[in-house]
């Protein structure tokens, strides 16, 4: 290992530019001639538009245009793709509404898309937008999850009772012969808050239309954006991908929600060849609150049944997934296919049954927001497994050890196969560093200070690097999921990058030039990361689930394994030598049993020299590309185990012991790695204790501000205890399994089970805020005074 190669704690390469204010995000464009953009939307959740008189609007200073659906579907721009197709267990397809990016007829949430006013000024924008007049026919709003099939008032035509899909996975008859045996049942209601992300850039978009080429630029905060050229181009039909440049430079976090397509952006893009000039928009954070899409919001009753010993026979569950008032870019497919199959969670489950109604809501659309599916899974599986230790009376890691899957690859009922693991070694650890031992101590001394001390396990694992591209098309995915890459090495052994991931804030820049430093024993200086431009990087897939290091990595790994088969025809040429007897160690290319060699540096100038070639045997230069599809997920895997203390006459809860023990697979850069833990628990926290958005009767948000949406702050926070365990993954040649998601898959369920623990009942749901507590706190069998003893 070399002072900056794989495992070394390297700093960060792009935080001097960060941290010094040189960072260049969206709102850091402007273009020659640009207009501002602010968009006129619905106060309403769900209304009929009668008519949009934008005639006193359009004469106001600075007004460059106004523009609304007619005006799209005048120009036959499509609407807003939902990429992933989900079938009802009676095989019909999921109804998917019209979602166009300035609504035609009809209103579906608070913050729809009615219009679009563009101005020289955004103060100029604002004013106009308050003289357009909209008549709105004012609807009934549906907006709860659990009451939303049926409920009366339709959100879309072609789902008259509200449901997508009613969708299932695995065996119901295995499930009901496992119950009818068992020796007990845990049953239990568990509903996952609705979240909003809220990165610390806010989205915006810059759109350009070059009339000489007769082509558009759009610059835009996305995780992927040659998926965003691709669906603007070929479903939306802006223009041909050939006529449209993506560029999504610096991004100041994601957590999911720069996924997708977005109204905005395709608006942006086609208004400035609407106008003849570019168009900028940036959103504000009420906007934010508004229309990002948001996260979770699932309503579930859960069972699972056991044998007299407590060995899990079986899990059933029932969902309702709010996916909101438009089906969003990949909604589909996180109460789906990313969440049923970790159901299994790290146990040995013989029979497994889910089924999930998707539902339409006049609420914001809900996707992907970090852990996609896999948080509210762990949830699940993890609230059960705590509460039927309660019931059985059993220590719950034991109980959870008793259940771990041991051998490997293990083949779940719910399409998973495991394929390598080790999880009764996390949990060791981490019950070593949490002083799990200690914990009675702790808790009788909290219980003589009037306060109650809980102790929560959370035994997550998530599936990351979503592949193989012939698996997720079978399973109705509307693009591939490999990764690209493409190493150019120039002459004087500098090297460029150029990857189809995308990096908000994970590090790329420096990870990848480590693997880079390390297999070419070249200075980590020397190479540069080209990502985020469609028109350097061919295509790629873009970052989300955990996969840049799993599957982005890896295509470079492959490319890099073939500059050096090159180097080494090169070298071989070079030295007057056979290619067979050419090796490549720490940067230098040697003639076997010889002292001749030569520097990385110097083969590549040879390459590029060419001189000693001989006829058409070898082509000049050092240019390899690679294209990496998985033959599986990847598995990480881990404990986080939650300390906590409960002021009763409050309900303030202090988190006092947070420890979180993963399996990441090898790790390229171990600092790196434990900040992504640390963000994800923060999340976590978050969704356990503070945030949740709140709509209320009429579709309103109340909680669209940071007055009313409370997120975690560093006072409610420990210095977390963070250790590693390392059972490299089979299934990709660095043995990387991804550690983006972890902290926020696994921290809720700890931080429950210990609230839980702490109460001495259940009675409790997320967000545990101070008044839902010191409610619950009135409840708790251990407030009475032999608690103490």
């Amino acid at each position: 290992m070399t002072a900056t190669g794989i495992g070394a704690s390297v700093r960060r390469k792009e935080d001097q530019r960060f941290i010094t204010g040189k960072g260049r995000y969206v709102d850091d464009y402007n273009r020659p001639g640009q207009a501002h953009a602010y968009f006129l939307r619905s106060p309403h959740a769900h209304a009929t538009i009668r008519g949009i008189d934008t005639a006193a609007a359009s004469e106001m200073p600075g007004v460059v245009g106004i523009l609304t659906g007619e005006d799209l579907a005048a120009d036959k721009v499509g609407g807003l793709i939902c990429g992933w197709m989900i079938h009802s267990k009676d095989g019909t397809p999921m109804k998917a509404g019209a979602h166009p990016a300035l609504a035609q007829g009809k209103v579906r949430y608070v913050g729809d898309h009615v219009a679009v006013v563009i101005a020289e000024t955004l103060a100029q924008a604002k004013d106009a937008a308050e003289a357009v007049t909209v008549d709105y026919d004012v609807l009934p709003a549906v907006v709860e999850t659990a009451k939303a099939a049926g409920a009366g008032t339709v959100v879309h035509d072609v789902a008259p009772d509200n449901t997508v899909f009613n969708w299932h996975l695995g065996n119901p008859s295995d499930v009901e012969a496992a119950f009818a045996r068992a020796a007990h049942v845990t049953k239990l209601d568990i509903v996952n808050n609705r979240l909003v992300p809220n990165p610390i850039e806010p989205r915006a978009a810059v759109g350009e239309y070059d009339e000489a080429e007769e082509a558009f630029t759009l610059y835009t905060t996305s995780q992927n954006p040659h998926v965003a050229r691709l669906v603007l181009s070929a479903f939306i039909g802006i223009a041909p991908e050939n006529k449209l440049r993506v560029v999504a430079p610096d991004v100041g976090g994601g957590f999911g929600s720069k996924i997708f397509i977005y109204a905005e952006e395709t608006v942006c893009v086609w208004a400035a060849k609407k106008v003849g000039r570019p168009v900028k928009w940036t959103s504000d954070r009420t906007e934010a609150f508004l229309c990002d899409a948001h996260g979770r919001d699932h309503v579930t009753h859960a069972e699972m049944a056991m044998d007299e010993g407590g060995k899990i026979l079986a899990l059933k569950v029932h969902t309702i997934a709010n996916l909101g008032a438009y089906l969003s870019t990949f909604s589909s497919s996180v109460p789906t296919y990313l969440y049923a199959p970790l159901l299994s969670g790290q146990y040995n489950i013989p029979a497994i049954y889910c089924e999930v109604d998707g539902v339409y809501t006049n609420t914001a659309p809900v996707d992907a927001y970090r852990g996609a599916g896999r948080p509210e899974a762990t949830f699940v599986i993890e609230r059960l497994v705590e509460v039927a230790a309660r019931e059985l009376n059993q220590d719950p890691s034991k109980f959870r050890r008793k259940n771990y899957v041991k051998s490997f690859p293990h083949q779940t009922p719910v399409i998973m196969m495991y394929d390598g693991g080790d999880y009764s070694a996390s949990l060791d650890k981490a019950l070593e560093i949490a002083d799990h031992k200690g914990f009675p101590r702790r808790r009788r001394e909290s219980a003589r200070n009037g306060r109650l001390r809980g102790i929560g396990f959370s035994s997550y694992i998530e599936a990351c690097g979503i592949a193989p591209s012939q698996a997720v098309g079978s399973l109705g995915a509307g693009v591939g999921l490999w990764e690209s890459a493409e190493v150019r090495v120039n002459p004087t052994g500098s090297i460029e990058v150029l990857t189809g991931s995308h990096s908000h804030g994970q590090g790329h820049e420096t990870t990848f030039a480590q693997l880079v430093s390390d297999r070419l024993g070249v200075p980590i200086e020397s190479v540069t990361i080209v990502h985020g431009d469609t028109d350097k990087v061919q295509f790629g897939m873009g970052t989300y689930g955990s996969r840049s290091g799993a599957v982005g990595m890896s295509a470079i790994a492959k490319a890099i394994d073939k500059v050096v088969a090159k180097g080494r025809k090169v070298a071989a040429y070079a030295l007057e030598a056979g290619e067979d007897d050419i090796e490549f160690k720490d940067g230098r290319f040697s003639v076997a049993g010889t002292d001749k060699s030569l520097a990385f540096g110097e083969v590549a100038l040879q390459a590029y020299v060419a001189h000693k070639f001989s006829g058409a045997q070898l082509e000049p230069g050092l240019k390899e590309g690679a294209f990496y599809d998985p033959t599986n997920f990847t598995f990480p895997a881990g404990m986080h185990i939650c300390e906590l203390e409960v002021d009763p006459d409050t309900g303030v809860v202090t988190i006092e012991k947070f420890t979180a023990v993963d399996d990441f697979g090898n790790v390229i850069n171990p600092m790196i790695v434990e900040g992504q833990v640390h963000g994800g628990i923060a999340q976590g926290v978050g969704q356990a204790l503070f945030e949740g958005a709140l709509y209320d009767s009429d579709g309103q948000l109340v909680t669209a501000s940071f007055m009313d949406y409370r997120m975690p702050r560093a006072a409610d926070l420990p210095s977390f205890e963070v250790g590693m365990t390392v059972t490299p993954c089979p299934s990709n040649p660095l043995g990387i399994k991804g550690c983006g998601e972890a902290g926020a898959i696994a921290a809720p369920a700890a931080v429950m089970n210990a609230l839980t623990d702490a109460l001495g009942h259940e009675n409790i749901a997320m967000p545990a805020t101070p008044l839902a507590v010191w409610r619950a706190a009135q409840a708790s069998p251990h407030l009475r005074p032999e608690a103490a003893e």
